[in-house]
């Protein structure tokens, strides 16, 4: 059965501010610089492993985008593939497991490009750039609550990209650049 895309965004029932979060704790430190001057300041810490996003490319010049709802902002976001590590997983095992959750493909070949931050100056989550090439059919079960949209967009075209309003998520973007300077300098 075809899904039709795009889906009207899900309606909002209630909002209820949650004080510690399941994601992250909120932690304080009172911290004395080299000068002597002292300074308190808060940070979120990340209660996970980590997290991958994935830059899938089917050939040499494209890469597989997924639609998906992007609560942040109430609307649906064009991203690459990404998730959190499970316990006991590897970043090159969670990267194929979330390609294979959120775009039916694992991979062959996967490297690690490196890894980005969110916002450091107050957060400690990291996302770790992973390459996935050599792709085959396979599909595994997500946390996704409805199929997300796969898209197939020409490396050649990122301008494009990330000019389009629903295509403004940092890792992406910052992803996309990495893998395709890397590539293009025979580093990956």
């Amino acid at each position: 059965m075809s899904k039709s895309f795009p889906r009207p965004l899900p309606i909002i029932h209630d909002r209820v501010e949650r004080k510690p979060a399941d994601l992250f704790k909120v932690e304080q430190l009172d911290l004395e610089f080299s000068n002597g001057e002292r300074r308190r300041y808060e940070r979120l810490v990340s209660r996970g492993l980590g997290a991958v996003i994935v830059v899938a490319m089917p050939d040499d010049e494209h890469v597989l985008l997924v639609r998906e709802y992007a609560c942040g902002f109430h609307r649906f976001e064009l991203g690459l593939p990404k998730g959190r590590l499970e316990p006991d997983e590897s970043l090159l095992e969670g990267a194929n497991r979330e390609l294979q959750e959120e775009c039916g493909f694992g991979a062959n070949q996967l490297t690690e490009l490196g890894q980005l931050s969110l916002a450091p100056g107050y957060m400690s989550h990291a996302t770790h750039v992973i390459l996935a090439r050599d792709l085959y059919p396979s599909r595994l079960p997500g946390d996704e609550p409805e199929e997300l949209e796969v898209v197939n967009w020409p490396m050649n075209d990122l301008v494009s990209l990330v000019q389009r309003p629903d295509c403004t998520e940092g890792r992406t973007i910052a992803a996309l650049y990495m893998a395709r300077d890397l590539i293009a300098n025979g580093q990956a």
